[in-house]
């Protein structure tokens, strides 16, 4: 399976609390912590499979969606669906991921939806801003 060179995924909820326990879980990394860096902006380090991790979360990013953002390919997750299946679940909320690498002529409103009942599939997620 290929692993993604990052990982981004969007959630429902942004309860700090709730992602930085499931990080720590996830990660195996007791230390990690999500720190404040800006308005709604929070950032933390991990360390998986002796690799530095450089995790993002930016509240109301996308549609009042949070986004969270690995820096690296060493997270548990080999690619962003699967980041998306284990935050829903873990977390009890909607998590949306993009369908895969983007190129020119993709369609940038087509993402991966995974809901908390395991439900999943592709959606049309429009940017508002364009």
């Amino acid at each position: 399976m290929q692993r993604f060179p990052d990982i981004e995924i969007y959630l429902a909820q942004a309860d700090v609390d709730a992602i930085t326990a499931w990080l720590r879980e996830a990660l195996d990394d007791d230390a990690l912590t999500l720190a404040r860096s800006g308005k709604g902006i929070w950032r933390g380090k991990a360390t998986c499979a002796a690799r530095p991790i450089n995790i993002m979360l930016v509240e109301r990013a996308a549609d009042h969606f949070a986004s969270l953002w690995f820096d690296c390919d060493a997270t548990p997750w080999p690619r962003d669906t699967d980041c998306a299946r284990d935050a829903a679940v873990r977390l009890g909320c909607e998590a949306r991921c993009s369908l895969g690498g983007w190129q020119p002529g993709d369609d940038p409103d087509r993402f991966w939806q995974v809901l908390p009942d395991g439900q999943e599939g592709t959606i049309d997620w429009p940017d508002p801003g364009q």
